[in-house]
């Protein structure tokens, strides 16, 4: 069974950075698409970044844009978001997940094994 886990979550001030982990446990990640979400209180889970097997193609939500870079290491069986000028409205729970398609579209439907999440906290 695919099994992914986030970390990298933290306590952050506004304008800092933080770089979340999804590694993949007992497979190989190389010839998957990887998706990361967030899901805030109250709120529905979204999607922020995703990248192709190769890294060649990525998609970003428009709230993230310029802001957040999702990279992938096939070696280390490890994709990562980077997070620089972080917003309170960042604040949420961040999920890795695997593509169910070779395609990458920002929708929670387009994945599965999902991780359990890692905090990200963006307050003065």
């Amino acid at each position: 069974q695919l099994q992914l886990v986030e970390s990298g979550g933290g306590l952050v001030q506004p304008g800092g950075s933080l770089r979340l982990s999804c590694a993949a446990s007992g497979f190989t990640l190389t010839s998957y698409y990887i998706g990361w979400f967030r899901q805030a209180p109250g709120k529905e889970r979204e999607g922020v970044s995703c990248i192709s097997s190769s890294g060649g193609t990525k998609n970003y939500a428009d709230s993230v844009k310029g802001r957040f870079t999702i990279s992938r290491d096939n070696a280390k069986n490890t994709v990562y978001l980077q997070m620089n000028s972080l917003k309170p409205e960042d604040t949420a729970v961040y999920y890795c997940a695997a593509g169910l398609f070779r395609r990458c579209v920002l929708s929670e439907h387009e994945f599965h094994s999902w991780g359990q999440g890692t905090q990200v906290t963006v307050s003065s």
